[in-house]
């Protein structure tokens, strides 16, 4: 079987100022188009998983690679490169409350130098599909957390990353909320295969969900109801998931490459 990898940790550690480590020894492959659930007590760890991930924190030891490309000692140049790839989603919405929602959103393609007429095309649909069409010129901090929540998950698709990371994005939002949010996650894994890693403390939604899990304890990372860390790379099967929103993603997957094709 080809060997899909998209991420791989190998030995990792991680530490921040003190001598103590976060993480010890942790391996594992995650296959591309895979979805799993990050879970773990307050602390454990699973922040800084996601930022070694994202190359926002360097291992102290181990080895990173990130679609095959070993990254400890990446220049600044190839990092970003890397994220161009990736996108990361906040519990916190990380919105910039000096623009409007519109410009929240077209952020990540105008810093890669997407012509504007593109952008305006990409941006309107993105908002369309996550239902706040209406607020593109709207102050971020006006919205509801669900909606500023929306919004920060419309910045993180519009480049159709082959990564996305979430980091406690449901933590701050009521059950219809979440699970709308969830919708959005599991449908952009299933029409554009974007390998998703979702760092969460609610039961329910992995009860409901029944994603593998990559639970952090005691400095380590083990795997409930997926491969095991030495396995080869197999991607989970997916649950068979019905949602409202599968026929227009699909729509938006083959306007998003009919406006990049224009």
């Amino acid at each position: 079987m080809e060997d899909n990898t998209v991420i791989s940790f190998a030995n990792v550690g991680a530490r921040y100022d003190t001598d103590e480590d976060v993480l010890t020894d942790v391996s594992f492959n995650i296959g591309a188009g895979s979805f799993y659930f990050l879970s773990g007590a307050s602390g454990a760890g699973k922040t800084t998983l996601l930022r070694l991930m994202y190359q926002l924190h360097k291992p102290c030891r181990g080895i990173i690679k990130i679609f095959g490309k070993q990254t400890n000692n990446m220049s600044h140049d190839d990092i970003t490169a890397l994220r161009h790839k990736m996108a990361i989603v906040f519990q916190s919405y990380s919105l910039l409350s000096h623009i409007s929602v519109f410009d929240n959103v077209a952020l990540p393609l105008r810093v890669r130098g997407v012509d504007e007429a593109k952008v305006k095309k990409l941006v309107t649909k993105t908002l369309e599909w996550v239902g706040l069409a209406k607020f593109a010129n709207s102050n971020p901090l006006s919205l509801s957390g669900g909606q500023q929540q929306r919004v920060s998950v419309a910045r993180a698709i519009i480049v159709q990353p082959a990564i996305m990371l979430a980091d406690e994005p449901t933590g701050n939002l009521d059950d219809e909320n979440a699970s709308r949010l969830m919708e959005l996650f599991i449908q952009m894994n299933k029409m554009f295969g974007t390998t998703i890693i979702l760092a969460t403390h609610n039961s329910g939604l992995m009860e409901k969900y029944k994603f593998p899990v990559m639970h952090v304890e005691n400095h380590h990372v083990n795997f409930v109801g997926g491969r095991g860390a030495h396995e080869k790379v197999v991607t989970p099967k997916k649950p068979t998931i019905k949602t409202d929103g599968a026929g227009y993603f699909a729509a938006l997957s083959k306007q998003f490459s009919d406006i990049g094709n224009e």
